[in-house]
């Protein structure tokens, strides 16, 4: 068994003790580099994921995404699949990749000349 297999086969066990429960990191070593650091870390939400779950995304992002691929690969139907992925897509926090500006933001914005005082307003307007 290759030291990869055993380490996915001993988080497969730990996932499975856990039974869903949260994980907290307590020390992660990068042993090339010699390195240690100690605290206390979350997980990422892909590894919070239950291992059925990170099966079932390997498995989409393998077929490149195609709901026809994975209804073979699995033998479900497409609205099966599409109910998964809309399931497990609610587990993740999604970043704005355009948030809007606080109060504070466009008075800063406007204080730097950045913005006119009536897209100021207009923007402020918005908000409301």
């Amino acid at each position: 068994m290759s030291a990869d297999s055993k380490n996915a086969t001993d988080w497969q066990e730990l996932l499975r003790i856990a039974q869903g429960a949260v994980l907290v990191v307590e020390r992660v070593r990068i042993p090339e580099k010699g390195i240690a650091v100690e605290g206390s870390f979350t997980l990422p939400e892909l590894a919070r994921m239950s291992l059925e779950d990170q099966v079932f995304i390997a498995a989409f992002l393998r077929s490149h995404g195609s709901i026809k691929e994975m209804e073979q690969v699995f033998g479900v139907s497409y609205p099966t699949i599409k109910a998964r992925l809309n399931r497990i897509a609610g587990q993740f926090e999604f970043v704005e990749t355009n948030p809007s500006p606080s109060r504070t933001e466009v008075l800063e914005r406007l204080k730097a000349g950045d913005v006119s005082p009536d897209e100021a307003i207009r923007i402020l307007e918005a908000m409301k």
